[in-house]
């Protein structure tokens, strides 16, 4: 499938929601209210879906179209929020394309064959649209049953992805990946690309299904200086979103500790930068306004409470709630979230107080 049509799809597939804030606000506008969502809505804080998981791998899950529409329903129906997304996981193109991996239970995505040759990434899979095809299929049941709630699709980026493949899971100090990064540039550069090319298929899916916005999780981006996310990540971040553009959905890139980085995250083609809880919604909007470059809309900043907060009171939240929405005014437009994702311990009769909150200004 070229991109041509895949764009055509995606316009084709996409429904008009006239009214979304989210969409509003992800487009550099000022809806009627400020719109909130959380990383991790759908997921462990959640009764009904621990229920509804119960004996089920997450994997498994994530390739079962009906359990990925009711999951990602759940918070929709239980928190009023105005952006439901896709319940996935970022290693799922891997796993769809061959890459043998899994997720275990308390430490994340572990893979067998850890990929650090050339050889190696040579022999790493290509995914194709027909592969993840569940996924898609759950977004259409999605779309149907959102009404005029937003739907966002995400996968991982490259340099996210390639960390677990090249340390073989969940790293601290990504000793390996930066090993590769900087010992053989050549290497690092072919895995990246393979990886851009994974993100951009897997998204495009989802586009063609129906999401109405994508994010781009890179999630450990934060462990790198600006200069080297420059040199090593930012051009295949930037195939994949800039890749995305003919689709005319709002592109969201997010990373954690990514202050520094925030900038040139919106250099890479981000509509919209996810800031974590690290710094405040003015300052960013600030970085993110002198990203060279030439851009439809002023900076547009999603976040940032901290997660942790919500264990800390309703009047605590409320005055976190207050500060970063007089924050997020410096900035063209705003999405209420999280500064990463929520917490599993986290109380949801919180999350819901949180909406209601920021939907009450």
């Amino acid at each position: 499938m070229t991109d041509t049509n895949t764009a055509l799809q995606a316009r084709a597939a996409r429904r008009s929601l006239p009214e979304s804030p989210f969409l509003a606000a992800a487009r550099g506008e000022r809806p009627t209210r400020v719109p909130v969502w959380f990383m991790r809505q759908a997921g462990r804080s959640l009764p009904e879906y621990r229920a509804l998981r119960a004996g089920t791998k997450m994997l498994s899950a994530c390739f079962d179209p009906d359990l990925v529409c009711e999951i990602t329903m759940q918070p929709v129906r239980r928190h009023g929020v105005d952006a439901a997304i896709l319940f996935s996981d970022i290693v799922v193109p891997l796993v769809a394309a061959g890459v043998d991996l899994d997720i275990v239970a308390g430490t994340g995505p572990v893979v067998a064959e850890p990929i650090r040759t050339a050889d190696a990434v040579a022999a790493l899979p290509t995914l194709a649209a027909e592969q993840v095809a569940p996924v898609a299929d759950a977004v259409r049941l999605l779309t149907k049953e959102l009404g005029e709630t937003a739907l966002i699709g995400f996968a991982g980026a490259p340099f996210t992805l390639a960390s677990y493949l090249v340390e073989g899971g969940p790293s601290r100090n990504h000793e390996r990946t930066k090993a590769l990064m900087h010992g053989e540039p050549q290497t690092w550069h072919a895995l990246l690309d393979r990886l851009a090319d994974i993100a951009l298929t897997f998204l495009r899916a989802q586009l063609a299904a129906g999401v109405d916005a994508v994010q781009l999780f890179d999630s450990w981006a934060g462990a790198l200086s600006l200069r080297d996310y420059r040199e090593f990540v930012l051009p295949h971040s930037t195939k994949v979103l800039r890749g995305l553009a003919d689709a005319g959905v709002p592109r969201i890139h997010f990373g954690v500790g990514t202050g520094h980085l925030l900038g040139a995250m919106r250099e890479a083609g981000a509509d919209v930068v996810g800031v974590d809880w690290r710094t405040p919604l003015d300052e960013a909007a600030e970085r993110i306004a002198a990203a060279p470059g030439e851009y439809a809309a002023g900076p547009v900043v999603q976040g940032n409470l901290d997660p942790a907060v919500l264990f800390a009171g309703q009047d605590v939240v409320r005055a976190e709630v207050d500060r970063i929405l007089a924050e997020g005014r410096a900035a063209q437009g705003h999405v209420f979230n999280l500064g990463h994702g929520v917490l599993p311990e986290t109380d949801p009769d919180m999350i819901t107080r949180v909406v209601e909150m920021v939907h009450g200004g």
